[in-house]
């Protein structure tokens, strides 16, 4: 027999496993025989999430218990791949999670992917992201936004979306457990694998690619597309390759500025699109832990706290939304420039999250009217908007990966910061007026978000908190538009945008789902 059970418990029942199986058990009312059993009922957590919006911390926990009876596997997805290294080939740029999922549906459909990825697989990457940290020292082609597995693989791994029509989330997960990610994925409400268990993942993802008969190029930058006719044909790559196949498809991010200016250059459409820009505010955990959860200590058994933010302000008579963004409990701030010259910051959480800061984007929506003074860059305006304002934060802050930085109160009252507390950010902090730093159009509604989240997250705004910038990549100010009905480009046949790069994704979950799709389009219009 299987049960079904919807239960509200406090943090100390939900999270420590045999209390949790007790209380199951009791309140089934199972007979303590059965309960001694070598094959006693088998208790299995389907969803959890944490209820904090009271003084009281309550979880929410849906079960199900298996009594006499085995229970179902808990994910239906099997690694079984046909060999496809004789199939037809599809070029793949950019090995994200939108280019490995894109790779890996292609071998499901019986297709050979070709993945070029401009920077190094996940164990080269460690020795650039080391140098960025240790000696300020950007690759181009590869950091904490190129290489396998993309921005997220060192840069957090959550799993959380809110694109539920887009696609099978439960597929995208299920896929992950597959491939090494924890069955916990499955329960959480806000997943996450974290930054350290993440490239164990998409090395994996790899290798299935790989043994199916599908490639993997690494340190290839795509240069050129092939179009004949308002048709691709292929790619041509930084080492002199051209590279044909049945379609393209484009995944290479939202920082892959070169693509951007390549499909400008030949006149293939794009479109500016909305972003936000600001900057990362890190806390100490243990403040948030007391702000979330109303208690001194989050105790031993709650996780550490996050918190998602949003207003509207008004500045000079504009609407301007501001928020929290990629918020990362128990984090680090970490470099995230792919040029030198510039600098940009992101954040990301290990699996235990264990660290002693937190940290959130807080970003501020930029408008058209913003980018007027840009125009002459056409749709690549909100690059160029961008790229201004890493440069200028990198020189006011010395010309290398040291960021600017400001205590929070500090900053909202106008006084420069004459010291600045510990981080978590490794290259180093500079005391700098962000205001010097941020446009007015984004510093002034900042200011004005500050004040009425400290109102009512109160503790938030406090000189024990500090402004790190500047968060500039929250999403592409590029879209690269195609078709909905095949998800090709609007000009160009067989070219296939995808994810966070083109505009139609933000997150690993959403990105590989867009990814899926892709490779199923590529396969039904022209396998």
């Amino acid at each position: 027999m299987i049960h079904s059970l919807s239960l509200t418990l406090e943090p100390d029942i939900a999270f420590d496993e045999v209390a949790f199986e007790q209380e199951i058990y009791n309140r089934l009312q199972l007979p303590a025989d059965l309960i001694a059993q070598p094959e006693r009922p088998v208790v299995r957590k389907l969803r959890q999430s944490i209820d904090a919006r009271s003084r009281q911390v309550k979880v929410h926990v849906d079960a199900e218990v298996y009594v006499n009876e085995p229970p179902r596997p808990l994910i239906a997805y099997r690694k079984a791949y046909s060999d496809v290294s004789q199939a037809r080939p599809v070029i793949v740029v950019g090995a994200g999670p939108a280019g490995l999922f894109a790779a890996l549906r292609l071998v499901e459909l019986g297709l050979k992917p070709i993945v070029l990825e401009r920077g190094s697989d996940v164990r080269a990457r460690r020795r650039d992201l080391a140098a960025i940290n240790k000696e300020h020292r950007v690759n181009p082609e590869s950091n904490y936004c190129f290489g396998e597995g993309g921005a997220g693989t060192y840069s957090d791994g959550k799993l959380y979306t809110r694109s539920k029509k887009r696609g099978d989330v439960r597929r995208i997960l299920e896929i992950l457990v597959a491939h090494g990610a924890t069955e916990q994925i499955l329960v959480d409400a806000h997943p996450h694998i974290g930054t350290n268990k993440l490239p164990e993942v998409v090395v994996a993802l790899r290798q299935s690619v790989l043994e199916a008969g599908g490639e993997i190029r690494f340190d290839t930058r795509m240069v050129d597309l092939l179009v004949e006719q308002n048709e691709i044909k292929g790619v041509v790559t930084d080492r002199g390759d051209e590279l044909t196949g049945l379609g393209v498809i484009l995944a290479t991010g939202h920082s892959a500025r070169d693509v951007f200016e390549l499909l400008h250059q030949k006149g293939i459409t794009i479109e500016s699109k909305p972003f936000a820009m600001g900057v990362r505010i890190e806390h100490q955990q243990s403040l948030i832990d007391q702000l979330q959860y109303h208690r001194p200590e989050r105790g031993d058994y709650l996780p550490a706290a996050s918190y998602s933010l949003v207003t509207q302000t008004r500045h000079k008579g504009v609407e301007r939304g501001v928020f929290s963004f990629c918020m990362c409990p128990g984090g680090f701030i970490v470099p995230a420039a792919t040029a030198p010259g510039e600098l940009v910051v992101n954040g990301m959480s290990p699996s235990r999250r264990d660290s002693k800061y937190a940290n959130s984007g807080l970003v501020v929506a930029v408008h058209e009217t913003d980018l007027i003074k840009y125009k002459e860059y056409g749709p690549l305006a909100g690059m160029q908007f961008q790229k201004e304002l890493e440069q200028r934060a990198c020189q006011l802050a010395g010309g290398n990966q040291t960021a600017p930085a400001q205590r929070v109160s500090d900053f909202v009252t106008s006084r420069v910061s004459k010291s600045l507390l510990p981080t978590s950010y490794q290259p180093g902090l500079q005391s700098v007026d962000m205001q010097a730093v941020l446009p007015e159009t984004i510093a002034a509604p900042l200011k004005t978000g500050l004040q009425q989240f400290g109102k009512s997250m109160r503790g938030y705004v406090t000189n024990e908190a500090q402004l790190i910038g500047v968060e500039s990549r929250t999403s592409s100010p590029v879209r690269i538009p195609r078709r909905p009905d095949t998800l090709e480009h609007v000009q160009i046949s067989r070219l296939f945008p995808c994810s966070e790069g083109a505009g139609y994704a933000g997150g690993i979950v959403s990105a590989a789902m867009d990814g899926e799709k892709c490779a199923e389009q590529v396969a039904k219009l022209y396998a």
